[in-house]
């Protein structure tokens, strides 16, 4: 009998190739202000999520279409689709989480057909981005709670999990699973 597996995947700069909120950031006019802040967040003087909340708001005003630009510009990193892919076939389950937005993520879930995902969700009122989260945050330890509940959901043992990230935002989780993959 096949083990079944879970593999969990960090989104931006792993699952695709680019940082969704520069993405806005730059329809924003305000790359180099979201620059500013994630570099004081490297440094240790703001955390994940008051890093998050700071850019976000940086966002307030930008229309629904920069969105739909955002999602045409992702470009899934080279072998993502054929791994997600092979996975199904061999009877694995695929789960994404992202610090960034189910407002850019939502279409490569659908296409891809992934099992499960978590991410953040910017708030939109009459197509407009309010520059606030809707719900709590998607940070370090919510990534793992997620691998968790997922791995539960489709009933895989933790063991039998694989945590795949590029950050200090992906340790908690690579920390439980069985087996984890440090990306790039």
């Amino acid at each position: 009998m096949t083990v079944k597996r879970l593999v969990q995947l960090d989104v931006d700069s792993t699952f695709i190739q680019q940082e969704a909120i520069e993405l806005l950031a730059a329809k924003a006019g305000v790359l180099d202000e979201v620059s500013r802040i994630t570099a004081a967040a490297m440094r240790g003087e703001l955390d994940f999520a008051q890093s998050l909340i700071a850019r976000v708001a940086l966002l307030q005003g930008l229309g629904e279409d920069a969105i739909n630009q955002v999602q045409a510009e992702i470009l899934l990193t080279d072998g993502a689709a054929d791994l997600v892919s092979l996975l199904h076939e061999k009877g694995h389950f695929v789960s994404l989480v992202s610090g960034g937005f189910t407002n850019v993520l939502q279409p490569i879930v659908d296409e891809l057909k992934i099992d499960f995902y978590k991410a953040n969700t910017l708030e939109l009122i009459d197509g407009q981005l309010t520059g606030k989260i809707v719900g709590a945050i998607v940070d370090r330890a919510a990534k793992a709670q997620a691998l968790k509940d997922f791995a539960q959901q489709c009933s895989v043992e933790l063991a039998n999990t694989v945590a795949i990230g590029d950050g200090a935002n992906d340790l908690d989780m690579m920390q439980i699973a069985g087996i984890s993959i440090a990306f790039n």
